[in-house]
């Protein structure tokens, strides 16, 4: 039976590629959610069996709002990562050159991404859209003359566009991370990376203790992020992500650093491998 893997958006879409790429040679069935909320929402419901959902990027940085999804759904676990690099391409529909381009629509994202060589073409009108893939889907369908949608690849064959001007974007190296996330899934026996939330007392140099004890042992963190807490006015919880070698010295870390008495609560949103290396060219 095919597994069912939610992602924001439709086929095409970045979200789209960061499934093709994760889940290479597997048998399954696509399910578009029109919101992150509603994609965390089946994944936490069993509606699906996996969501692929992004966390952060290279450019415009930590999507907040998906951290506080995984925490709202306290009943999921982030069980992988993958890294990938975002092209932004020009398409139209066939048999269309540059000249003939009279507007351009995409997401906000996209466009700001894709400033300099915006501003190469000041006579082109620049519309915002939903989505990536849907503004690709939308020329593809209404087979519209005139129009050009900023997009990845997957989009362009996903919706048989043609490919006028390749790697739009004005930072080569822009990549998004994307979480693998399930509902309570059954422990790992191999990993070694693992996201963290803490919250801590409302002291000073509470955040410095956390840190300075997780380092002292020797294991790696990749990144801090603090969410403020909305009942609690200027309190935040942390987002920390370490890598270690041995499994032991993380259990070792997990258990020592409850008795630690700044530390109100330690929770675990995953225990999965390190992405980076799916990190292909």
């Amino acid at each position: 039976m095919k597994k069912k893997i939610a992602i924001q958006g439709i086929k095409g879409c970045f979200h789209h590629a960061a499934v093709i790429r994760y889940f290479e040679g597997c048998n399954y069935k696509l399910i578009e959610c029109s919101s992150f909320r509603e994609l965390a929402c089946s994944v936490a419901k069993s509606n699906v069996d996996i969501g692929v959902m992004a966390i952060e990027n290279t450019i415009a940085g930590t999507i907040v709002t998906n951290y506080s999804l995984l925490s709202e759904y306290n009943n999921l676990r982030i069980v992988g990562e993958v890294y990938m690099p975002i092209h932004h391409h020009l398409m139209v529909f066939p048999g269309q050159n540059m000249e003939d381009i009279k507007e351009i629509y995409s997401h906000p994202m996209a466009l700001l991404q894709c400033e300099l060589f915006i501003n190469a073409y000041p006579n082109i009108k620049i519309s915002e859209y939903s989505d990536t893939a849907a503004a690709a889907k939308y020329i593809s369908v209404r087979k519209k003359k005139g129009l050009a949608a900023i997009a990845s690849e997957y989009a362009a064959k996903e919706y048989e566009l043609e490919i006028i001007s390749r790697n739009i974007q004005t930072i080569t190296s822009n990549f998004t991370r994307f979480f693998i996330i399930k509902n309570f899934p059954k422990k790992e026996n191999s990993f070694n990376k693992a996201s963290l939330r803490f919250k801590i007392l409302h002291k000073t140099g509470s955040l410095s203790q956390i840190l300075s004890f997780i380092s002292s042992l020797g294991i790696n963190m990749t990144k801090i992020q603090s969410i403020p807490l909305i009942e609690k006015p200027w309190e935040y919880s942390f987002y920390v992500d370490v890598i270690f070698n041995s499994i032991k010295d993380y259990e070792v870390m997990k258990e020592r650093i409850q008795r630690i008495p700044c530390l109100h609560k330690l929770s675990i949103m995953g225990e999965y491998k390190n992405g980076i290396s799916l990190n292909k060219p």
